[in-house]
């Protein structure tokens, strides 16, 4: 076998390899002859022999061969498709010890961009409770053996794996899952098939109110056609009381992305209701919302807590997706100002805060970085603290030269990618320094980890 340049392994070579903490994607990190390989399944502090499956110039991937030393906190995972179905990465770890290599996790990534910095990292915040925790499942549609399976793709494949019951789902959300599967079959609606560019339905969505116990259930098809719909709704409906809302939305692009832009209701509500402490929010099929009501409530509790608001402060909530954080802090501020590139997203957070008589909240479409300088130039509105939670892939680099321009007292970055967060928090490094970061566990069992960081403006 030819070797790769910069590594001395070949594929298909096994060796001695002992791992030595975990990767951001939940996989073994060890070291051979200095280069650095990944291990997938593998835990800190594991001796095993390794077998080379991608050499690259700089790192390899491999497989475990064999355990020769097997981690203290290494336990039998509780879902029979685990290392199928790749949701859950490290669910053959204890969850105590998760929480330590999460924390570690955002470590590494500020090792990474802020090597010099010694900085606060606090322990993570768990769950009591780590399981049934998510409020939405998203189960791509497909047949198997004649049979319409409903699920997740395989590991590092496009091979759809049928879970029935997810572990780490609401309840309801299995049940209703198998019940669209059921009578998708019994009805002879076709699922939609990639490869052939056939069949109806691509996806079926649950979205769960935790606190209220209403669902929605959102059928993705290829086009505005779905036969037999009118059998089908009842069949959903007569089985699953609880569900208060059945939309379709139709996306026929060739993309990744889940939803298109049109959305029919097919019976009951638009919208279900969910809420968090003492505030309840409306939810439409393509609004965004935090998918651990458990969690969310300390994850917010924890971005108060660094506001550190007195009654006197403009706060602005970036990325705001329904209102969720903005809404929170709105009790202590003075005036919350949030944007949204989503419609939907901001006539939610309007309505969620009509209906709790939120007088000193303002909700805008568009982006923050287009928006913020229009409040402070035309309105002369400055904020003392901003808020941002964006998505994985970070800040956009004009709203991080935004925030430098408008210097608030206080930055409180919500962040879903330690690696993302790390990088902008370098940039805003040059005006604020970094009070602490706190992690938050929102997916126990995987390898994400959302943190709270409080960056403070240098006098």
């Amino acid at each position: 076998m030819k070797k790769q340049q910069g590594m001395t392994l070949e594929v298909g070579q096994t060796f001695p390899l002992t791992i030595k903490r975990l990767g951001i994607n939940g996989e073994g990190v060890g070291y051979f002859k200095r280069g650095v390989v990944f291990v997938p399944g593998a835990l800190p502090g594991e001796e095993i022999v390794a077998e080379a499956t991608k050499v690259h110039p700089k790192f390899a991937e491999a497989r475990v061969k064999r355990i020769r030393k097997a981690s203290e906190h290494r336990v039998t995972p509780q879902c029979p498709i685990y290392d199928q179905c790749g949701g859950c990465q490290i669910q053959h770890l204890d969850y105590a010890q998760q929480l330590k290599e999460k924390r570690d996790i955002v470590k590494q990534a500020f090792e990474k961009y802020m090597p010099s910095k010694n900085l606060s990292i606090k322990d993570t915040i768990g769950m009591d409770n780590p399981w049934n925790y998510r409020n939405k499942s998203q189960f791509q549609v497909g047949t198997k053996d004649g049979q319409i399976i409903a699920g997740l793709y395989g590991i590092n494949s496009h091979d759809l794996i049928d879970i029935p019951n997810c572990i780490v789902q609401h309840p309801f959300s299995n049940e209703i899952t198998v019940t669209v599967k059921e009578a998708m079959q019994q009805l002879g609606i076709p699922a939609y098939d990639e490869k052939k560019k056939s069949g109806i339905v691509r996806t079926v969505i649950v979205r769960t109110g935790f606190a209220t116990g209403e669902v929605q259930v959102v059928i993705v098809t290829i086009s505005e056609k779905l036969p037999k719909k009118n059998q089908l709704i009842p069949m959903i409906l007569e089985k699953h009381p609880e569900v208060k809302s059945i939309v379709q939305n139709v996306n026929n692009k060739n993309t990744s992305l889940i939803f298109g832009d049109k959305t029919i209701q097919l019976a009951g509500e638009e919208v279900i209701n969910e809420s968090l402490g003492e505030l309840s929010y409306e939810l439409s099929a393509r609004t965004f919302f935090q998918l651990n009501p458990a969690q969310t409530v300390k994850l917010y509790n924890e971005a108060k807590k660094a506001a550190a608001l007195t009654g006197k402060e403009n706060v602005v909530d970036a990325y705001c997706g329904v209102g969720t954080i903005g809404l929170w802090l709105s009790d202590e501020a003075k005036e919350v100002r949030g944007m949204d590139i989503i419609p939907e997203s901001i006539e939610d957070a309007k309505k969620n805060a009509k209906r709790h008589g939120k007088t000193n909240v303002k909700f805008e479409v568009g982006k923050a970085e287009d928006i913020m300088p229009k409040w402070i130039g035309l309105e002369g509105w400055r904020p003392d603290v901003l808020v941002v939670d964006p998505p994985r892939t970070g800040c956009d680099q004009k709203l991080i030269n935004t925030i430098l321009n408008s210097m608030p007292k206080r930055i409180v970055y919500v962040s879903c990618n330690p690696s993302t967060l790390a990088k902008d928090i370098k940039q805003l490094s040059k005006l604020y320094r970094v009070n602490y970061i706190q992690p938050v566990d929102m997916f126990p069992h995987t390898a994400h980890c959302e943190a709270v960081a409080l960056l403070e403006l240098f006098k």
